[in-house]
């Protein structure tokens, strides 16, 4: 491998023009491509094989009105009723408008007698539109948002809520976050040249990977945050990849070798570990396939694609950059800022390395206290899905959240819907059953009349709960409906009764991710445990590396418990209420980090190791290590937070969400992680951190992270334990 990846890097550094011309087919095929079979992104959260899913298609097969999307109208006079002659007849016009919109198979009537929708004050009026389809376009909230302005027009406040409502906007302040990180790479490298190509490449690369997500949404469904999510972190990991591959080719250079060999032997070791790092995220977001849900499985693929792209970028057209620039990429340095990667022992983080080193025990402990104190809030971890209580406060979902509570109650923005599929027997009495005991639960407010097919064997009955969408309590009442209320309704009448609906689907969804998500880790961690003990050639380290990314994610999961479900510092985060956490956001969370600390771990323990086989020196090579790394982690860590961070102002609760975890879980990572216990673990079990039973040693195949010209192996006490370059 780093064979093949010396002769790549300097074939590319040689024949730039040639690299340039290639990837310039690659982005006309791809972005081809995407306009031939390309697509939008839907939300289409399907969760096979559970209750509310089974209602869902049963509502499909049965009950056409009922299994499309469906949305809310608001109605609202600050004076008056809507009752009033000039505000009925503004309402009944936007409903006209609205029922004339594409896929629209019905629109409730919020004046008819049978089921009112008016409120008791008669200040507020809902009305219903159902669709045919179940995933929305633009067209089709487009049309709806034209339907409201007409009765806005009449004097009548309008508001819209569920499908039909705009989306909150995914998209972050990125442009921030690429502005901290050229400032950071300015520091790092002095050099205006320098500091470009990595903001260059990463640039190229994003646009690559989003095309790719382009396709991928014409071919399935794709939640419309993964492309965002898709941004984050190919923005993230294009820049690091760059920023580790850039800082060893100028050591290179400023040891004297040619800019060609620097190149190649840049992307012989650097290069591959970027190769091995991102190959990790990708098969660990690969691994989201395990949780058995199409839209995370698209949502990580969304991610993936970036990654690779970005890893692509970094092994071809980097190197072809750094060979066309040669010397010059030192060229335009900053005034009063020269970088010298020849002293990086006389640096701050040698010495740290040193301090640590000299008292191991004292520093992991208060490290592993810290990060234990940052991952309590986990215990308090709540799965479900954000209500429109927790949208931007001048959106018209939050308008319309808060005047359906005021008027209706807060169940009213989360009805839970009782499908009930009666192929005979006395159907008007089963019917009537249900109901009653559903309208008997203390955590339902109102029963609506049973709604029946055009068939007669199935129907829908609508039921308000007391409680908030993303109330803890309307979960309680989904379950306690499905496990004590519903069967003794329906036992011995050979019908059969299902619960669905918004907190329902919240409920399977959390259930099947919660179940899933120990397999997924165990699976995520093992493979990562094997990949690294083949290429480092130990047991420890690879054992070591898993627990701190277990602790160090864990601690990020607190992080977003305490602000987004305690509510601290949620104003400065620009959150306006509690949320419990969606329930995609702890697996991909964990699928992203568990690979993105590998970036870290990789580049820190390969220059370990090659300090170690050069000296044999266990303390001497963390030093060294640390002090080589320190300055690249520090700012590789502080540009993936700058750029995570730039997400946390999205209006959308879940970017918000992934923004602030994977922004702390970086912080966490590079420094109580890599920075303390890290060199402190490593201080306390000296040579044994290279330990490797002699029967593992002959069957592991070897990698080679070091280069083309390393040190002579150096004998680890313990049994084989070869480390051999």
């Amino acid at each position: 491998m780093s064979s093949f990846l010396h002769r790549l890097g300097r074939g590319c550094a040689r024949h730039p023009f040639r690299v340039f011309a290639l990837w310039l087919v690659a982005a006309v095929a791809i972005f081809g491509l995407k306009a031939s079979v390309g697509g939008s992104t839907r939300d289409n959260y399907r969760v096979p094989g559970v209750e509310s899913q089974r209602a869902n298609d049963l509502l499909q097969q049965r009950f056409r009105v009922q299994s499309g999307a469906s949305g809310d109208i608001v109605f609202h006079t600050h004076s008056g009723s809507v009752t009033d002659p000039a505000h009925a007849a503004a309402i009944r016009a936007s409903l006209a408008q609205l029922a004339k919109g594409t896929d629209v198979t019905a629109v409730s009537n919020p004046f008819d007698p049978s089921r009112p929708g008016i409120s008791r004050d008669r200040a507020t009026a809902y009305a219903t539109v159902n669709y045919s389809n179940r995933v929305l376009t633009s067209v089709n909230t487009d049309e709806a948002s034209a339907a409201a302005d007409v009765a806005r027009h009449g004097g009548v406040q309008a508001e819209l809520t569920g499908t039909i409502a705009q989306n909150q906007k995914a998209n972050g302040r990125e442009g921030i976050g690429l502005a901290v990180a050229v400032i950071v790479l300015l520091l790092a490298f002095g050099s205006v040249i320098a500091m470009g190509i990595p903001i260059g490449t990463a640039l190229a690369g994003l646009a690559i990977g989003l095309g790719g997500v382009g396709i991928l949404a014409g071919l399935v469904d794709v939640p419309s945050v993964s492309p965002t999510l898709a941004k984050m972190i190919g923005l993230g990991v294009g820049i690091d990849y760059a920023l580790f591959i850039v800082t060893r080719h100028r050591e290179n250079l400023h040891e004297g070798l040619a800019p060609v060999d620097t190149a190649g032997h840049a992307i012989a070791t650097a290069g591959q570990s970027v190769l091995f790092a991102g190959t990790t995220v990708v098969v660990a977001i690969a691994g989201l396939v395990m949780a058995g849900l199409p839209a995370v499985t698209t949502m990580g693929f969304s991610a993936a694609i970036c990654v690779v792209a970005a890893m692509a970028v970094a092994v071809t057209l980097l190197p072809a950059l750094l060979g066309l620039i040669g010397t010059r990429i030192d060229k335009w340095p900053i005034p009063h800022r020269k970088v010298d990667p020849a002293k990086a022992h006389e640096t701050l983080s040698a010495r740290w390395a040193h301090h640590v080193g000299h008292r191991p025990w004292r520093y992991a402990l208060v490290s592993l206290a810290a990060l234990l104190a940052l991952a309590a809030p986990v215990v308090g971890l709540r799965l479900g899905f954000a209500d429109d209580s927790n949208a931007s406060a001048t959106s018209t979902q939050h308008k319309a959240y808060d005047l359906l509570a005021a008027g209706f109650g807060k169940g009213f923005n989360g009805p839970l819907s009782v499908v009930v599929e009666q192929p005979g027997g006395d159907k008007a009495a089963t019917l009537s059953r249900v109901a009653h005991a559903v309208a008997a639960d203390p955590g339902i407010a109102v029963v609506q009349r049973p709604l029946l097919n055009p068939a007669g064997d199935t129907a829908v009955i609508t039921a308000l709960p007391t409680t908030s969408p993303q109330d803890a309590a309307t979960a309680s009442t989904v379950n306690r409906l499905r496990a004590s209320v519903l069967p003794p309704a329906v036992a011995h009448t050979g019908a059969t009764a299902l619960v669905t609906g918004q907190t329902a689907v919240s409920a399977d969804l959390s259930h099947r991710l919660t179940s899933r998500l120990p397999a997924f880790i165990a699976a995520v961690v093992a493979l990562s445990f094997v990949l690294l003990m083949i290429v480092f050639r130990s047991v420890f380290v690879p054992l070591k590396a898993a627990i701190m990314n277990m602790l160090s994610i864990s601690a990020a999961y607190g992080v977003i418990v305490a602000v987004f479900e305690w509510g601290w510092a949620k104003g400065l985060f620009g959150l306006h209420a509690t949320a419990p956490i969606n329930p995609f956001v702890p697996m991909i969370m964990f699928a992203i980090l568990f690979g993105l600390s590998m970036d870290y771990e990789v580049f820190l323990l390969s220059r370990v190791r090659e300090a170690f086989l050069r000296s044999g020196d266990s303390h001497g090579s963390v030093v060294d290590g640390l002090a080589a790394t320190a300055r690249v982690i520090t700012s590789a860590a502080l540009i993936m937070i700058s750029v995570f961070l730039a997400f946390v102002p999205s209006q959308n609760v879940t970017i918000k969400m992934f923004g602030l975890g994977l922004a702390s879980a970086v912080l966490i990572d590079a420094t109580l992680v890599r920075m303390v216990l890290v060199p402190a673990t490593m201080s306390l079990l000296g040579r044994a951190n290279w330990w490797l039973p002699s029967w593992l040693a002959r069957i592991l195949p070897r990698m080679d992270l070091e280069g083309t010209d390393v040190a002579t192996p150096v004998a680890a006490e313990g049994g084989e334990g070869q480390l051999a370059a």
